[in-house]
């Protein structure tokens, strides 16, 4: 009896043993293997690190030459909200600035404000020579340049047929727009809100509108070779007024025009170009 207890003892104790050696082996293997991770994540680390450092060679190298080109002054930048002005634009801007009245200047607190007034400035002593200013009122916003014309000088009251004393300036406006072929044009009527008269050939203030648009569209590109393509017409009708319609003044100012040019943002400083 004592015998098989003694034997039973010592075939657990053995046992005990096995399972511990191999509890043991199976630890070693996870701590070499977690080892070995470690090691491969250090030379990716590092691997990582040399290509950083690359990186940013690269950059502060390509940093040193924008640095070097700004300090070409032929070549150097300076920046609008809009688009890059180089040294060349500045120059002809002041040219332009210089002939203008300084009460213009006086609203212009950025060189993107300088050189809207510039560009509309150059534009209105294109278009409007031989014409009455008052009648004539240019904007540039952001590249978009807004022509505003008042319908005294465009149409009689009521009517879509083009004055002939419009046409000085509309072959004017056609010389801008064929030099700039990436210009995008767009010719919108605007009335006041009077009513139609009783069994007028016009149906509304939305067909007068329209039909001012397509009057003006059809000469710049019948008469003076305008690419159609480039050309959109919009009527507005009463809805789009500059001032209330209460009375014979306000009406007038509301009975207009506006000629929308849209260049390319590369083309838009050649508006400064030419010294008219």
């Amino acid at each position: 009896m004592k015998r098989t207890v003694a034997i039973t003892i010592l075939s657990a104790a053995v046992l005990s043993s096995c399972v511990s050696k191999k509890k043991y082996t199976e630890l070693e293997t996870q701590l070499n293997n977690t080892r070995s991770n470690l090691q491969q994540t250090q030379v990716e680390k590092e691997e990582i690190e040399k290509k950083y450092a690359r990186i940013e060679d690269r950059v502060a190298e390509y940093n040193a030459k924008i640095n070097s080109l700004r300090d070409e002054n032929d070549e150097k930048l300076e920046m609008t909200a809009v688009a890059p002005v180089n040294n060349n634009s500045k120059e002809q801007m002041r040219k332009t600035i210089s002939k203008m009245d300084p009460s213009e200047l006086a609203g212009a607190e950025t060189l993107e404000d300088s050189v809207n007034l510039a560009i509309s400035y150059n534009l209105k002593q294109s278009i409007s020579e031989g014409t009455d200013d008052e009648n004539i009122d240019i904007n540039v916003d952001e590249t978009v340049v807004m022509i505003n014309v008042s319908d005294k000088l465009l149409f009689s009251d009521g009517s879509y047929r083009v004055n002939n004393k419009a046409h000085n300036l509309l072959k004017k406006l056609a010389e801008v727009i064929n030099s700039e072929p990436s210009l995008e044009v767009m010719v919108e009527g605007h009335t006041d809100n009077r009513t139609m008269v009783k069994e007028s050939y016009l149906k509304d203030n939305w067909d007068l509108s329209v039909r001012r648009a397509t009057s003006i569209i059809r000469i710049l590109q019948d008469k003076y070779s305008v690419d159609p393509a480039k050309l959109i017409a919009s009527g507005r009708s009463s809805y789009a007024p500059l001032v209330k319609n209460d009375s014979p003044e306000n009406m007038a100012k509301n009975r207009r025009t506006r000629i929308v040019l849209i260049p390319d943002l590369e083309k838009f400083f050649g508006m400064l170009d030419s010294q008219m």
